[in-house]
């Protein structure tokens, strides 16, 4: 997978935009060229909205729900599945072999070690029968004679729904009637620890970080703090040796001291979650770099040096709303758009295939390398020669895999690689032989005397190097028109990946807004682009509005990035 892009499929993400964030971030910091697919049956969870792509599935109880993420995972070629919550694990296991002969991996341990996990007395057998202490489990009150206070919990629960303390055995039987399926434990007084694990799809552990927890809600540590601690460590890749259990996964734990001495400390092991827990992102802020190790060895690449671990700060989480469930108004043309100024004090627009065509900067790029006479031939035939094999490249491998100049100048005889990089350098500093789309230049004209006015601010965002945007904005003459103009690639400096920065990123967005000095409601973004332009302005609660574009370079020949 080194070299093509890595499709990854989340199921049930829900709130997990810690997660979606922590891929994101280890794909800028790879290099990875990652595509996160999500899917959820709420069109309006919140982690959809940091995903590359949306689906929503059936129900985990349909009987269908199998045969819908087979069909999605086919349809989009997605290279890695990874589950998210306790419900569809048992069935994702079950049928990895069914994944696997279409081309899609499931990161997730064997159905043996999940029923293990999803049966809490399973569980207790397995802590005690490999020489490490656990509560001992009942199901009934009646058979219970562990002290008090005591835990009744739901065999197979997760996220501490019907979890109760009991204090008295009046408590606990009252609270038996209410949960299904119990199992009663004593209570364990001592300090929590949750220890986040990654083993490889082989079961090869890549990493084991325990962290002190000090504040939990609805079952997920809101507070907490890692300790490389040698004992649990080791106790905890010992634990895991051939159980069966692949990918990630968390192991609850307490720890009761009567000392300091080893002898004096007892390890209390309370659950396994073979996922990715809803602290996870934590332990890969403090320097866990899972997310990074992972799709390293999807790409067959050694993994980034470990970051030492930050076992000093404290690490909490906190509630963030943003905008969900609006989608972008649809227009056919920029003439559709004309009141934006009645509405919005603050109208962004995109450039390329908003504002102009950019297969027109393409074939300008082309004419300026024929004419520069690189190569003894006619420059109308290599013209043509670079405009045909660039749209046939785009037509079956996409706009990013193009290399047209390359592969032209190669099959002319070429293989002198000063005069190839001569001939993009010629491409990409090339003043473009391009003009506005008319009902741009009409809109952009008419929103000049509400600007003048003070009654609207105008801005434009745009991907791409910095060289080849300033040279379409000079040849387009769109200086005049602005207040501000922000070529995302700019703003990563001189050693940024510029991939962080650009669209579908917030980064630009958030400038925007405060070079403008506007609320991001009062804001309005235009492009053209579905999968990039709209996800980040809508998060933010700004408005969007799609232009469609038939003949755009996206459409023409189906495909992506076009920064050649």
């Amino acid at each position: 997978m080194a070299d093509k892009e890595i499709r990854i499929l989340f199921t049930s993400v829900g709130r997990r935009v810690e997660l979606m964030q922590a891929f994101r971030d280890a794909a800028w910091r790879t290099g990875c060229s990652l595509r996160i697919y999500g899917a959820d049956l709420s069109a309006t969870a919140p982690a959809l909205f940091y995903c590359d792509e949306t689906r929503i599935p059936p129900r985990i109880t349909d009987p269908g729900y199998i045969d819908a993420l087979l069909a999605m995972c086919a349809e989009d070629h997605i290279d890695v599945l990874l589950p998210t919550i306790d419900t569809d694990l048992l069935l994702l296991s079950e049928n990895r072999e069914r994944f696997e002969a279409i081309g899609t991996r499931v990161l997730i341990s064997d159905p043996s070690f999940i029923g293990i996990c999803r049966d809490k007395r399973k569980t207790a057998e397995f802590f005690t029968g490999r020489w490490f202490f656990a509560p001992e489990v009942c199901e009934s009150p009646e058979d219970y004679h562990g002290g008090f206070p005591c835990f009744i919990k739901p065999l197979d629960g997760s996220s501490s729904i019907n979890t109760h303390r009991c204090e008295t055995m009046e408590e606990l039987r009252d609270a038996a009637v209410l949960v299904p399926k119990p199992i009663i434990q004593p209570f364990i007084e001592g300090d929590e620890y949750t220890v986040d694990v990654l083993l490889g799809f082989d079961g090869r552990p890549l990493s084991v970080i325990p962290r002190r927890r000090y504040a939990v809600r609805s079952g997920e540590v809101m507070k907490t703090r890692v300790v490389m601690d040698d004992r649990i460590i080791r106790d905890c890749t010992r634990m895991l040796e051939g159980s069966g259990a692949a990918g990630p996964l968390t192991i609850q734990l307490i720890r009761r001291r009567n000392g300091e001495a080893a002898d004096q400390i007892e390890d209390y092991y309370i659950e396994i979650n073979p996922r990715y827990g809803g602290g996870a992102p934590l332990s890969m802020r403090a320097g866990a770099d899972t997310a990074a190790m992972l799709l390293c060895d999807l790409m067959g690449r050694e993994p980034l040096p470990q970051r030492p671990m930050d076992e000093e700060g404290i690490y909490v989480r906190f509630d963030q709303s943003i905008r969900v469930g609006k989608e972008p108004a649809e227009a056919a043309s920029l003439k559709d758009v004309s009141d934006l100024s009645d509405r919005y004090r603050g109208i962004v627009f995109d450039l390329d295939d908003t504002l102009y065509a950019e297969y027109d900067y393409v074939m300008s790029g082309f004419r300026a390398v024929a004419d520069a006479g690189l190569l003894d031939c006619d420059s109308d035939a290599l013209f043509q020669e670079l405009r045909e094999t660039f749209e046939e490249e785009v037509r079956s491998a996409g706009l990013g895999r193009a290399r047209t100049i390359d592969h032209v100048f190669a099959r002319r005889g070429c293989s002198d690689r000063e005069i190839i990089d001569r001939a993009l350098r010629i491409y990409r500093t090339q003043e473009p032989k391009i003009t506005l789309f008319p009902e741009a230049a009409q809109l952009l004209a008419a929103l000049q005397e509400r600007r003048r006015a003070g009654e609207c601010s105008l801005g434009l965002i745009t991907d791409g190097r910095p060289d080849g945007q300033r040279a379409k904005i000079r040849a387009l003459g769109l200086e005049e028109y602005f207040d501000e103009i922000i070529v995302t690639d700019e703003l990563a400096g001189k050693s940024g990946n510029v991939a962080r920065f650009r669209k579908p990123g917030e980064i630009a967005f958030l400038l925007m807004a405060m070079r403008l000095s506007l609320p991001h409601g009062e804001m309005v973004y235009v492009g053209d682009n579905p999968a990039k332009d709209f996800a980040a302005p809508l998060r933010l609660g700004m408005d969007a509005v799609w232009v469609h574009r038939p003949d755009a370079l996206r459409n023409r020949f189906r495909g992506g990035d076009t920064h050649l």
